[in-house]
């Protein structure tokens, strides 16, 4: 039995129907809601769980752990827990750490929290020490909130229970991860409170927590109290405080600060705890944009032995690379050349691959060069990223000498390099190159693979040289290569329709590839549509529409989203309505694409209340339509000047539960730009 229910009408225009299809099954249709939720387990496993007495707890608890830690098959697990316990067991603490490592370990951190809460409500507490292991698993998932919760609740059951000093100082760290040191620092208190004496982490723990939001004052407050206390300041201490003191731009006090901190690394025993306060001071340095004193400590070395010498390079490096400063950063590695230490390959890798996206490719490229003698291997994505780079700067010759460079290693896909050359040259003007690579590979008996062709087809259709492109794809016909795939043909088929050779494309389309034995899919379809409303034919990409669904090709969204937008941009607006009525809605196949291209074409046609309406419509129905969908009716009413209007949708995205993004208060500050001249 099927219900349609029809939402309201729109107040213009063809009517835009929403409606629901409800399926209601019969009693004997329905499965049960376990259904969905267990997993099934074998015939032999029921038969002999259904022998074994439910008073064994051994052998329950050992069977629980082998499916949680041995099998990861943590669902199992609750599936065997849930139905023994119908049978009168009662799970105890083994049981439900067995369940929460296991859902740790699969990243189901909010289920964990969620299993932990339930066993607190139902009375089985594990004791002290095991609540504290639990909790410690609960912490990697940092959600600090979620934690604090489950050890409230601990204590709220079991008064004795006292967090370890470990937990307290990590739950701390995550709540000032969060920016949220006064929650921390009440945290603080109440370890206090519960007879644990605070220790210098503790103290750091709180202080960064504060620098993090600028409240110096009370970061040195903490440190006072610190002294006070008779616990010792570390290097990490001093190095956190530093960075307060940096993000206020007190550059002598920083200074003094600093001279303190590398005689405070000379007491350090500990050369993790060096470790630490170095990176988290050239880390601030760089966030602050104080890159000259970083230079400076890579010429001096202040520390001296206190921290390795590689690893001090490497902070820089990496610092200065997340800092967007690539060409600081290889400033560093001449600094290291020059004293007889080699950057680590992935710092180098870093450097090379962040100066070829900010433009600085023959910087990258010399490094490149520079890095051969000592063993340097470029990662394939930074290959691509250089290459692509050279090529936008049409310095082909520098490109391929990267090319061969990496051919030059032992044991590299020779096929893939050149494929990725070939795309990168595909971003030029340059026919002569691809050809050229072509018969190279031949020459050195590498053999083109379907991707390289199909890679040399669409540069030439891109540079609009079709002939050349039929030409390769009859030399992979006729045997000459190995053959076509559907992505050839339909490759093919968009530079013909860039061209504005519609019966060509179509001929490709109907009678050539089902001659060559391929079926066009929905990809190959999306390109023809795509390409004939672009030329401005939307009477034959229709019928190409109708013949691909009788051919029983389904559309997908994409599809949907290309017809609804051709159909508009060509004007035939009602006909755009009724598709989305008679084919997308009872199709069930639509997405937030697909309601975006219906918006900005009704939002384009001087159509804004029905888009208010359609878009109203779609919550009524159940649909949630995302944020983009309201910023284009913002953004649509900013542009007439209807502030009210504006303000209106807002509500309305608000009132769904969405929050508004950056690009909503930048299309209303727009607004409020042009009100206010």
């Amino acid at each position: 039995m099927k219900l349609l229910v029809c939402t309201r009408k729109t107040t213009n225009g063809v009517q835009f129907r929403g409606r629901i299809q409800l399926q209601l099954l019969s009693a004997a249709n329905t499965l049960p809601l376990a259904f969905f939720f267990s997993t099934q387990s074998t015939p032999n496993q029921q038969h002999e769980e259904g022998e074994e007495s439910i008073i064994n707890r051994a052998f329950w608890t050992r069977k629980i752990h082998t499916l949680c830690i041995g099998d990861r098959n943590v669902d199992e697990a609750l599936r065997l827990l849930d139905k023994i316990r119908l049978r009168g067991y009662s799970p105890d603490s083994l049981n439900l750490s067995s369940i929460i490592h296991a859902l740790c370990d699969a990243n189901r951190f909010s289920e964990a929290h969620h299993r932990f809460l339930l066993s607190i409500a139902s009375q089985c507490v594990p004791d002290q020490r095991t609540c504290n292991v639990l909790i410690a698993r609960l912490l990697d998932s940092r959600t600090p909130h979620a934690t604090l919760h489950v050890i409230r609740s601990l204590i709220a059951v079991r008064p004795e229970f006292v967090p370890s000093l470990i937990n307290y100082n990590r739950l701390m760290h995550h709540l000032c991860l969060f920016s949220q040191p006064t929650e921390a620092h009440g945290l603080f208190f109440d370890m206090r409170r519960r007879g644990h004496c605070p220790n210098a982490i503790s103290y750091t723990t709180l202080m960064d927590g504060y620098c993090k939001i600028g409240e110096e004052a009370s970061a040195w407050k903490l440190f006072d109290e610190m002294l006070q206390s008779g616990l010792v300041p570390n290097s990490l201490t001093y190095s956190v405080l530093l960075k307060g003191v940096l993000c206020k731009r007190d550059v002598e006090r920083g200074r003094e600060l600093m001279r303190q901190l590398w005689q405070k690394m000379m007491d350090e025993n500990d050369p993790s705890v060096n470790n630490a306060a170095f990176a988290n001071l050239i880390d601030s340095l760089c966030k602050e944009g104080f890159f000259q004193e970083v230079f400076m400590i890579a010429e001096d070395m202040p520390q001296g032995k206190c921290v390795s010498e590689e690893f001090a390079y490497g902070q820089m490096i990496d610092s200065l690379c997340r800092c967007g400063r690539n060409h600081g950063a290889s400033r560093i590695v001449y600094v290291m050349r020059k004293r007889g230490f080699v950057p680590s390959l992935v710092s180098y890798n870093n450097i090379i691959h962040g100066l070829s996206k900010e433009g600085g490719c023959l910087r990258a490229y010399q490094l490149l060069k520079e890095g051969v003698e000592f063993g340097f291997i470029m990662s394939e994505h930074t290959y691509k990223v250089l290459l692509e780079a050279l090529c936008r700067d049409s310095d082909i010759c520098k490109a391929r000498e990267v090319m061969r460079l990496v051919l030059n290693r032992e044991g590299v896909d020779r096929t893939r390099i050149y494929n990725i050359y070939l795309r990168a040259v595909c971003l030029v003007n340059n026919p002569t190159e691809l050809l050229n690579v072509l018969v190279f590979m031949l020459q050195t008996q590498c053999q083109p693979d379907v991707i390289t062709l199909n890679t040399v087809i669409n540069g030439f259709c891109k540079m609009g040289r079709v002939e050349e492109a039929l030409k390769v794809l009859d030399d992979m016909v006729m045997g000459k290569f190995c053959a076509p795939d559907s992505v050839t043909y339909t490759t093919v088929i968009c530079g013909l329709l860039n061209l504005g050779r519609t019966e060509e494309a179509l001929d490709v389309l109907q009678q050539v590839m089902p001659k060559k034995g391929f079926k066009p899919g929905v990809v190959t379809y999306n390109a023809v549509l795509r390409g004939l409303f672009k030329l401005q034919q939307a009477n034959v990409a229709m019928e190409v529409f109708n013949r691909m669904v009788g051919d029983g090709i389904a559309a997908d969204s994409v599809t949907y989203s290309i017809i609804i937008d051709g159909l508009f941009k060509s004007d035939q607006i009602d006909e755009a309505k009724r598709f989305w009525d008679d084919v997308i809605w009872p199709s069930r196949v639509h997405d937030n694409f697909v309601y975006a291209a219906i918006l900005k074409g009704l939002c384009l046609s001087g159509k804004l209340n029905e888009a208010c309406d359609f878009l109203y419509e779609l919550v009524d129905c159940g649909v949630s339509p995302n944020v983009v969908s309201y910023n284009i009716l913002i953004d649509h009413a900013c542009k007439l000047g209807l502030k009210k209007g504006a303000y209106t949708i807002l509500r309305e995205m608000r009132k769904n539960g969405l929050t508004p993004d950056a690009v909503t208060w930048r299309i209303l500050h727009k607004l409020h730009g042009i009100a206010g001249r």
